[in-house]
């Protein structure tokens, strides 16, 4: 046994010994904890129902999660509907409770049953939890007379497209596949993610990529020899290094108004584009 499950055997033993709460206990008590923050009276709620905790987690341990982990979710859903629950509506504490558990488990198993996110919305949810119980249901009372069309008749149970009926069947019976796993006998077994799809550029996309770097390297260059020096040292401050120098810092570098240093960098951006254009027509497109 795990050093979790020798930890959880008491807390176990004392969810089924805690004493049930009768309504006007429940609502004394959670009075208490609304009103006066009485953190006695929430620990008595949270242990009389800790039982229903265990219950519902136990009905999602096929999911292949740890039922540790799914009582832990189950808990802190237990304390968010102590949290939440209005006295003044007369509802029994046990069923506005079973509601905020099972969602907070279900959102659990959602996020952690398979490293692909199922889908959030609750028609999505609905289709996860129910599918298997629902083609259980169905084909257990076919008579076999005539084919039945177990997908649609799901799909229109819980309003969903046929689509999404079948691609979650083939999640849930699929399970995920391991990118280290092996492919092929021994003698030839290639690892799953040596067929994926790089996304990396190919080599000739790679040379051509250098190559016209450096022409239009060349082509800056040939350019900005065509600028005065304090239009060039405007330009590559401005718009050559990873950090762009302000007009204000520029303009108390070569003691002149920021405006002027705008005004110096548009006429020498234009006297760019005028070199370039001169010097490969195609970039006047750019």
């Amino acid at each position: 046994m795990s050093a979790f499950a020798e930890i959880q055997r008491p807390f176990r033993q004392a969810a089924r010994s805690a004493p049930y709460l009768t309504r006007e206990e429940e609502q004394l008590l959670a009075r208490a904890w609304r009103e006066k923050a009485d953190r006695h009276a929430l620990d008595r709620i949270i242990r009389a129902h800790l039982r229903l905790v265990f219950a519902t987690a136990y009905r999602f341990r096929h999911y292949g999660l740890p039922v540790q982990d799914l009582v832990q979710e189950g808990t802190i859903g237990l304390m968010q509907a102590a949290d939440r629950f209005d006295v003044d509506r007369e509802v029994r504490f046990s069923t506005y409770a079973a509601w905020w558990i099972r969602a907070a488990i279900q959102d659990y198993v959602l996020k952690n049953w398979s490293i692909v996110r199922s889908g959030a919305s609750s028609s999505q949810k609905a289709l996860f939890f129910n599918v298997r119980r629902l083609r259980a249901e169905i084909s257990r009372f076919a008579d076999g007379s005539e084919p039945i069309d177990v997908e649609q008749q799901i799909a229109s149970r819980l309003h969903v497209s046929r689509r999404d009926v079948v691609h979650m069947e083939s999640r849930l019976n699929g399970g995920d596949l391991s990118l280290d796993g092996t492919i092929g006998d021994d003698d030839g077994a290639s690892a799953r993610i040596d067929f994926m799809p790089s996304s990396e550029p190919l080599p000739d996309e790679v040379t051509m990529q250098a190559i016209d770097g450096e022409r239009r390297l060349g082509w800056l260059n040939s350019a900005l020899a065509a600028l005065s020096p304090r239009e060039r040292s405007i330009v590559e401050a401005r718009r050559l290094r990873d950090e762009s120098a302000t007009l204000e810092a520029l303009g108390q570098q070569l003691g002149v108004s920021k405006e002027r240093v705008r005004q110096i960098e548009s006429r020498a951006l234009e006297k760019l584009r005028a070199a370039l254009v001169h010097r490969e027509p195609a970039m006047a497109a750019h």
